[in-house]
């Protein structure tokens, strides 16, 4: 098995940033890719798949920076963060050591979620609670950050997560769309930040030039990304996404077979 090197940094760069907000599941997405590319599962590719994050983070503060301005809307983010921040840290190495590593675990999630959007799209009734993000109430939030928290199975998707469970609270498909962009920054920031702090010390110089790479390139990425999410759900709803995961699992099967 290989290692990361400089073509497969920025390869992976691309993948997570233009899939982090969209709901197909980026981490799955990078480990599907890790194995197609013959590179190993070892201690500093599973560190480069969640550290990279930071570089979608990033797009999101810049993107939308006046919005972590505005204390309202700070403080349903900062609830509905609470249940993955709690959960995260207690399951910390079962998700790390065990779930990472388990394909049918990400290949199951990957085809069931998949189902679980089209499914939701076909008999869910589009309702609107929630204007505006400061008028999602408390209660909401924490229900949205409980419905994040699924999403620490490698292949579930965090914005799929958020997403569906935004919607079925009642809150309108472009309100929760922007709330999951928003969730996003504790989530992966928290998440990189605890990786990163356990496994700073094993890392060469070489290897953190290639975490540079993985970082920018996923930084413009996710920019590309979040303008193009916005755009499409204008006119379309999540089941395409649903099919593509579902066609995801079929394909990697086979070529894998």
């Amino acid at each position: 098995m290989a290692e990361i090197n400089v073509f497969s940094s920025i390869v992976l760069g691309i993948i997570e940033g233009f899939t982090e907000f969209l709901p197909i599941s980026s981490t799955a997405h990078l480990i599907l890719t890790a194995e197609l590319l013959g590179i190993s599962q070892s201690e500093f590719t599973k560190t480069f798949e969640i550290s990279i994050q930071s570089g979608a983070i990033l797009a999101v503060v810049v993107l939308y920076r006046q919005r972590f301005l505005h204390w309202e809307s700070l403080k349903k983010i900062i609830v509905a963060f609470i249940p993955t921040g709690i959960l995260g840290l207690a399951f910390y190495k079962i998700i790390k050591t065990i779930l990472f590593q388990s394909m049918p675990v990400v290949l199951a999630s990957l085809a069931v979620g998949g189902l679980i959007l089209v499914i939701f799209e076909y008999v869910f009734t589009e309702r609107d609670e929630a204007p505006t993000i400061e008028e999602i109430s408390y209660t909401k939030a924490l229900g949205i950050g409980i419905a994040q928290s699924v999403a620490m199975i490698p292949g579930v998707s965090r914005a799929a997560a958020t997403i569906v469970g935004g919607m079925i609270l009642g809150i309108r498909r472009e309100l929760i769309v922007e709330f999951s962009f928003l969730l996003a920054v504790p989530t992966m920031f928290a998440a990189t930040g605890l990786d990163l702090l356990k496994n700073l010390h094993v890392f060469s110089i070489a290897e953190f030039h290639l975490l540079a790479i993985g970082f920018a390139v996923s930084f413009v990425m996710a920019i590309l990304s979040i303008k193009f999410f916005l755009s499409y759900i204008q006119r379309h709803t999540f089941s395409a996404f649903g099919v593509y995961r579902i066609l995801l699992v079929a394909v990697f099967l086979l070529i894998m077979r």
